[in-house]
């Protein structure tokens, strides 16, 4: 399984376009869709480099929600998930309430828990709130 279009569209939404260096809510250098990896202050770059950045990214992602979850998942599923796993990173995927109780088959309280990923910095984000009720809308989409 790989990430439909609705699923890109959704990290891409959510992430939004930076062609420059920015520090995130978490202070991590950021550019282009949400990329993280060797980014420092006054990097910048191109759109055409940003979707390439995020193809890659999500390569990333995708073979982490493949490994790490063991029951059958929907195209929704796994596309709510990558975006999920896009944003908090597979460290916090991998110790979540959320993947327990996914590989146990509790699916309805698995999408319960995309409510409890809303703080950065010990605060609500409205940015977060309104990406978890679409992450967890896409997952109960199409349930198992």
């Amino acid at each position: 399984m790989n990430i439909s279009e609705a699923g890109y569209v959704l990290i891409k939404r959510f992430e939004g376009l930076r062609c420059f260096a920015y520090q995130c809510t978490a202070g991590v250098w950021t550019i282009g869709y949400g990329h993280t990896s060797g980014v420092k202050k006054g990097d910048t770059i191109t759109k055409e480099k940003a979707d390439k950045l995020l193809e890659k990214d999500l390569q990333y992602t995708m073979s982490v929600v493949k490994s790490y979850v063991t029951v059958p998942i929907s195209q929704g599923m796994f596309d709510a998930l990558c975006s999920f796993v896009f944003n908090i990173g597979a460290g916090a995927f991998g110790r979540s309430t959320l993947l327990r109780l996914l590989n146990q088959g509790q699916y309805d309280n698995a999408a319960k828990e995309f409510d409890r990923w809303i703080y950065a910095g010990g605060k609500v984000l409205n940015g977060l709130r309104n990406r978890r009720a679409m992450e967890r809308a896409m997952f109960q989409l199409d349930k198992m």
